[in-house]
């Protein structure tokens, strides 16, 4: 039998962290290692509407503890990512199908017709806005894998006052504020997790049972 490919042991022995060292920090090049790794998640049209905000500052931090109702490990942790989405995020997909082209990931027929497909989708709010938090969401997951990787921590929170950030850290309304992202170096170590629903109880086959 085949080892297990080390994914899997990320995958399964992930939680949920939030209790952070406060001692602990990354540098830029570590941050940007992370969103890097975080930027290879997929995304409709390859148009990736993921965009990040690094709070590392220890004031900074405590600002946004305060719009996060006080949740501590977005202030104790090494970085807490703001992860947004850009709701005109379509408007930069010329350039990226042009590179694309231009690298020989796509012939230039089906990149023009992506751009057009795709322009008359999102013209949609509702469907641009779900787009956009589905692209971030996944590309936070991935940051969370990557951070797992590294031997860090890291823990996702919805639960902020998305107002209070936008005008604390200067975010527009071109951008949506998906979720926090706080990672860092885990206080302690846990072993215990959170029960899952059985397999059974959430996968269906062929179609959805009533």
């Amino acid at each position: 039998m085949h080892d297990e490919h080390p994914i899997l042991e990320l995958i399964r022995r992930r939680t949920t962290v939030e209790h952070f060292d406060p001692q602990h920090s990354l540098d830029e090049a570590e941050i940007r290692d992370l969103v890097r790794d975080a930027t290879r998640a997929p995304s409709s049209f390859n148009i990736q509407h993921w965009r990040f905000v690094a709070v590392r500052e220890a004031g900074d931090r405590e600002r946004l503890c305060e719009a996060a109702y006080g949740q501590a490990q977005v202030r104790d942790a090494a970085v807490t990512f703001i992860v947004l989405g850009d709701l005109e995020a379509v408007d930069s997909l010329p350039g990226i199908m042009e590179e694309a082209v231009r690298q020989g990931a796509l012939p230039e027929g089906k990149a023009k017709a992506w751009v057009e497909m795709a322009r008359k989708i999102y013209v949609d709010e509702a469907m641009a806005r779900d787009e956009v938090i589905r692209s971030a969401s996944l590309a936070a997951m991935t940051l969370m894998l990557a951070a797992e990787a590294r031997g860090l921590a890291a823990g996702a929170l919805s639960g902020f006052d998305a107002a209070r950030v936008r005008r604390e850290f200067g975010i527009g309304e071109r951008y949506l504020p998906v979720m926090l992202l706080a990672v860092g170096s885990p206080l302690e170590t846990t072993t215990s997790r959170m029960p899952r629903l059985d397999v059974d109880r959430v996968l269906a086959f062929d179609r959805w049972r009533s």
